[in-house]
């Protein structure tokens, strides 16, 4: 597609992409969860900008109880664990997985509205872990977080895993902490191994996460970019488009079905 293409021109050709491939790995970033209301860490008003992330690393986290208590009240100041609900964007990718053409969603994301908006669990790689569980760093038992902040809202001194009594943390990945190994050799591999690549809400800034679309491309796939801001992928990629996720998405997948309609037909 040409720069100056117009938007719909540009929705056509994504939709054309969809049709005629058969793997499509999409991911997805901040820029998705905004779209539901859920803050951002790194923007401009981001939540780093109010609190300090070195008060926030996993070796803060184990050894200092007075920094779990902050973590978790920090996590409810900042607008995390306000509710919210999938948004089109969300529904849109889970309509790829329902029409057979998604192979996974590999997310930077960690509200896990891509389950609650119908994604299966086993096709989402949440590389920076999953806010919406306290695990136990013993047994590994999980505990639903707003549960744990609540608690510790209450007066709580320092909540524990009710099985073995040791250390609760959300089951995001904190600073100091590697990404999970499993979700991150499936990601590597499914980016290598699709026929289209779709970002959406990503400015592909934060490693390695933002590998995943090199990957894509080294190996042959078409990429499309759905994000606001310009990415330093945007050069390799066969569409860009710079609007809103939801919108964009509920708009390509109206094309998707239009056409795949009217193929169907004899």
């Amino acid at each position: 597609m040409k720069e100056d293409s117009s938007y719909e021109a540009l929705i056509e050709g994504f939709a054309d992409l969809i049709v005629k491939s058969k793997r499509i790995v999409v991911f997805t970033g901040a820029g998705v969860s905004t779209e539901s209301g859920i803050p951002d860490f790194r923007s401009r008003d981001g939540i780093w900008t109010k609190h300090d992330p070195e008060d926030f690393t996993y070796q803060k986290f184990v050894r200092s109880k007075e920094a779990r208590r902050k973590m978790y009240l920090m996590l409810e100041d900042s607008g995390l664990m306000s509710g919210a609900e999938p948004n089109p964007a969300h529904y849109a990718i889970a309509e790829l997985e329902k029409m057979g053409k998604l192979d996974c969603i590999i997310t930077q994301n960690v509200d896990g509205l891509h389950q609650g908006a119908g994604s299966s669990e086993d096709k989402v790689f949440q590389l920076h872990g999953n806010m919406v569980w306290s695990v136990c760093l013993g047994c590994r038992k999980r505990y639903p977080l707003e549960e744990i902040v609540h608690k510790v809202k209450q007066g709580v001194d320092d909540p524990r895993c009710e099985e073995c009594g040791e250390i609760l943390k959300p089951d995001g990945v904190f600073f100091g902490e590697s990404l999970p190994q499993r979700e991150l050799m499936e990601a590597t591999n499914r980016s290598a191994e699709c026929e289209l690549f779709i970002v959406i809400g990503s400015s592909l800034v934060v490693y390695p996460a933002a590998y995943m679309p090199t990957y894509a491309v080294k190996a042959g796939a078409k990429l499309v970019i759905i994000n606001r801001d310009p990415t330093h992928m945007d050069k390799a990629a066969h569409i860009r488009i710079h609007e809103s996720a939801g919108h964009t998405m509920s708009r390509v997948m109206e094309r998707v079905r239009e056409k795949m309609n009217t193929w169907d037909k004899p």
